[in-house]
C-alpha cells in the first residue's frame, strides 16, 4: 500500500488577485486580468499586452520590502504564495518535524535587467569588432552580485526553505510551462516513497521584460491583438492567434494522509494521478499527433487507479495557439474516445493569462476549488468555433456541474508534459 498524499494549504499571487477565495470569485464571473503591459514600455513590440500582477506587495504577507529588496519578482511572487499556503494549512501549529518538511517547486529565471545589458553591449561594441573584454568589464562594473544569485532558478526554493525552516527535500525543476506541475507530480513521490510527510510545492515566474516577451514575438507564439486585451486569450476559438503572457506564483502544501489526519487537517482533496512523458519531437512543437500528451493522460489515469469515464473534468492547458488546442483537443478524444465529448473541459488561461513556470499549479487549484464547490470554471472569449476543436470547452460562462475528478493538464515547449489528477477526499 502506497502512501496516500492530500492537500492540505493553497496560496497564490496572480494576474487575478493574491487571495485564492478572490481569483476563485473572478474566475466563476468570466472576469480577466489582462491589460496593457506596464513594467516595462511595450510600445515598440509586436504585442503590448499581458497579464501582470498589480496592486501588490511583498509587504501584503507581512515581510519587510527592505529584507526583499534584492530579491527577484518571481521570488517576492513565490513567498507571497508559500506563506499564504503555509498559514492556510496550519502545519507549521503542528510541530512537524522540520527535516521530514520539504520544498520542491518549478520556478523560472528570475527577470533580467535589459539596461544594463544594453549599457555593457554599448561598452563592447565601441571599436570595429564586439570586445568581450571590454563587455566583461563593464558587467564586473554595473552588475549587483547579489542581484545576479538571485536571477537562478534555485533561489525562491532555497529562501522559502528558510522562511518554514524546511530542512527536508528540497528541489527546483524548469521544464517550461509544465514545471510547476511536474514539481507537484514529484513532491507526491517524495511523500509517496516516504522520504517526507509534508512538501511545500508550485511555481513561480515572471517573463514580463523585454527579452521573454521578444523571444516569444520570436516564435510568434504571442498573441497581437492588442486593440481588444480582455479578448485576445482565446482558446480554442477559430480565431485565437497565440497566448497572453502572464506572472506570478502558486503554491500548495502536499501531505501525508496519515500526517494531517493526526493533526486534523483541512483536505481539500487527494492528489491521485501523476504522468509524465516527452514528445522527444522538436523544442517549440508538440508532435502532431499528440503521442506525448496522450500517453501523459494515460499515465495519470493509470496512476489514479481510475476509468476514464470517472474524470468529471479537464482543466486543459489551452494556451490559445494554434498547435497546442488542436493538438490538446486529439489528445483527449484519443484517450477518452467517444467520452471525450462529455467530458467538460476548459482553458482558465482565458482570464489569467499564461504563467509560464507557475501555470500548472495555479490551474491544480482551480481543480480542487471546481471539486469543493461543483462549479466548473469558464473558457471565455469563445465566440467561433474551430472545427478541430470540437469538444465541450464551457464557453464564456462558469457551469454547476457533478465534479468529484478533475484532471489538470500542463504541456510545456521542449515537449513537456504533466498531467494531474485530483480528486475529492472521501476519508
Amino acid at each position: 500500500m502506497r502512501r496516500r498524499v492530500v492537500i492540505t494549504g493553497m496560496g497564490c499571487v496572480t494576474p487575478m488577485g493574491a487571495d485564492v477565495e478572490q481569483v476563485w470569485s473572478g474566475l466563476k464571473e468570466g472576469q480577466s486580468g489582462v491589460g496593457y503591459t506596464s513594467i516595462f514600455d511595450a510600445s515598440g513590440f509586436p504585442t503590448k499586452i499581458s497579464a501582470e500582477v498589480r496592486d501588490w506587495d511583498i509587504s501584503d504577507v507581512g515581510e519587510d520590502p527592505e529584507k526583499w529588496r534584492l530579491r527577484g519578482r518571481h521570488t517576492k511572487f513565490a513567498a507571497g504564495a508559500a506563506k499564504r499556503a503555509v498559514l492556510d494549512s496550519g502545519v507549521l501549529d503542528s510541530q512537524v518535524d522540520p527535516t521530514r518538511f520539504g520544498v520542491y517547486l518549478g520556478s523560472g529565471e528570475g527577470q533580467q535587467d535589459f539596461h544594463l545589458f544594453t549599457k555593457m553591449m554599448t561598452s563592447a561594441l565601441a571599436g570595429q569588432e564586439f570586445d568581450i573584454a571590454l563587455f566583461t568589464k563593464a558587467g564586473i562594473e554595473t552588475l549587483h552580485p547579489t542581484i545576479e544569485l538571485e536571477q537562478e532558478p534555485n533561489m525562491p526554493a532555497g529562501h522559502l526553505a528558510s522562511m518554514f525552516d524546511a530542512q527536508g527535500p528540497n528541489a527546483n525543476c524548469l521544464t517550461a510551462c509544465a514545471a510547476s506541475s511536474q514539481a507537484i507530480g514529484e513532491a507526491a513521490e517524495i511523500i509517496r516513497r516516504g522520504d517526507a510527510d509534508v512538501m511545500l510545492s508550485g511555481g513561480t515566474h515572471s517573463m514580463i521584460h523585454p527579452f521573454g516577451v521578444t523571444g516569444f514575438n520570436l516564435l510568434t507564439a504571442l498573441s497581437t491583438n492588442n486593440e481588444h486585451p480582455t479578448k485576445a486569450s482565446r482558446p480554442f476559438d477559430r480565431d485565437r492567434d497565440g497566448f497572453v503572457l502572464g506572472e506570478g506564483a502558486a503554491m500548495v502544501v502536499v501531505e501525508e494522509l496519515e500526517h494531517a489526519k493526526r493533526r486534523g487537517a483541512r483536505i481539500y482533496g487527494e492528489l491521485q494521478g501523476y504522468g509524465s512523458t516527452a514528445d522527444a519531437f522538436r523544442i517549440t512543437d508538440t508532435h502532431p499527433e499528440g503521442r506525448g500528451a496522450t500517453r501523459c493522460i494515460k499515465l495519470a489515469i493509470e496512476d489514479a487507479g481510475l476509468n476514464y469515464d470517472q474524470i468529471d473534468y479537464i482543466n486543459a492547458h489551452g494556451t490559445s495557439t494554434s498547435v497546442n488546442d488542436k493538438v490538446e483537443t486529439l489528445a483527449i478524444k484519443n484517450v477518452f474516445g467517444p467520452a471525450a465529448y462529455q467530458t467538460p473541459v476548459s482553458s482558465t488561461k482565458s482570464m489569467m493569462g499564461h504563467l509560464i513556470a507557475a501555470a500548472g499549479a495555479t490551474e491544480l487549484i482551480i481543480c480542487l476549488l471546481a471539486i469543493r464547490d461543483r462549479v466548473l470554471p469558464p473558457t471565455i472569449n469563445y465566440e467561433n468555433p474551430d472545427p478541430e476543436c470540437d469538444l465541450d470547452y464551457i464557453p464564456n460562462v462558469a457551469r454547476e456541474a457533478k465534479c468529484d475528478v478533475a484532471l489538470s493538464n500542463s504541456f510545456g515547449f521542449g515537449g513537456q508534459n504533466v498531467s494531474l489528477i485530483v480528486g475529492r477526499f472521501n476519508g
